[in-house]
């Protein structure tokens, strides 16, 4: 069975110690940008530097988070919790964007609004631009291995790559891509805005340049907050892992038809699947049950299948096939 978001065996562990790279990588990078930033900040009293060192700030905590999120969503599942704990990993991306939210856009915004109405010249331009420079660099590192594991994944599963970023079922991949992607587009903005400020000498152009930091901020975080609440909610499987999980049970030598089949993430690359069959034969009631239960037993020796529950089809159900399924 394959799909855009989950693939199988070995393949499955990679792409969970992919992502707990993507984000160390991600961590290593923004924290040393986040450093050089704030120094920044205080030697040239730019606003745009202090947005972009608060943006940095923020992705560098929210790097811990999703460390944390990519750790215990893949806890194997105990009788306290039966299904396992993958939703835990949009629990802790969901503090990750709340977090951007407040801490990135609320006081990149703010500030920006303090430097409109109380200016302040700034100074050492040339710190600024080579802490720009420096952190260009280490956020493209960062970005090229985000966007190098989304583009492999959007790819196996005939994906466009934003469409995958949007979609994946693992918020540490998207929050990286979409945080790393808005911080080359900051660093931009506060690029244009210190260069406005330096030419004109008017502070406006650098107070505006930390007032869009924090809205572009702010429109990631609403983004990533949506995602993690559908995939709290429960968000229901893509088309097509619905049909690979059609086709295996329809592979399956016990099973004749499928009348209704519902599969839903419990975390990423983890599914849970209700579905009701109709089986080859008329066997005795103790034989249904064994049939059953080996067709449940078979699907879920994929590792991203964490339960299956079968039940029988009701007759004169319509029979679902891949392509109407």
């Amino acid at each position: 069975m394959t799909d855009p978001d989950v693939t199988a065996g070995s393949e499955r562990s990679d792409s969970g110690q992919e992502s707990t790279l993507t984000v160390v990588l991600a961590f290593g990078a923004n924290l040393a940008i986040a450093l050089a930033k704030t120094v920044a900040a205080v030697l040239t009293g730019s606003a745009s530097m202090v947005a972009e060192a608060t943006h940095s700030w923020a992705d560098t905590g929210n790097e811990v988070l999703l460390l944390i999120a990519n750790g215990r969503s893949r806890r194997a599942a105990d009788r306290a919790h039966p299904l396992g704990y993958g939703r835990e990993a949009y629990i802790w991306s969901m503090f990750a964007a709340l977090g951007l939210f407040a801490l990135g856009a609320g006081v990149s915004i703010t500030h920006g609004i303090q430097e409109l109405v109380h200016p302040e010249p700034a100074a050492d331009y040339g710190i600024a631009y080579a802490v720009l420079g420096i952190s260009l660099v280490l956020e493209a590192i960062s970005f090229r291995q985000a966007y190098r594991q989304v583009r492999t994944e959007a790819a196996s599963a005939d994906r466009d790559l934003f469409e995958h970023a949007l979609h994946t079922s693992d918020p540490t991949v998207r929050a990286v891509f979409a945080e790393d992607a808005a911080a080359l587009i900051g660093l931009l903005i506060a690029f244009v805005g210190i260069l406005l400020h330096q030419i004109t000498g008017s502070p406006v152009p650098d107070a505006i340049g930390s007032i869009l930091v924090g809205i572009l901020l702010g429109v990631i975080a609403v983004i990533l907050i949506d995602r993690n609440r559908r995939f709290l909610v429960g968000e229901e499987a893509s088309p097509q892992l619905r049909n690979a999980g059609l086709r295996s049970l329809l592979d399956l030598p016990e099973v004749e038809r499928v009348t209704m089949l519902r599969m839903e993430y419990l975390g990423p690359r983890q599914v849970f699947v209700v579905g009701a069959v109709d089986l080859v034969g008329d066997g005795a009631e103790h034989t249904v049950a064994e049939q059953l239960d080996r067709c449940e037993k078979a699907l879920e020796q994929h590792p991203y299948i964490r339960k299956v529950v079968l039940s029988l089809s009701t007759p004169g159900d319509p029979a679902l096939t891949p392509d109407n399924g």
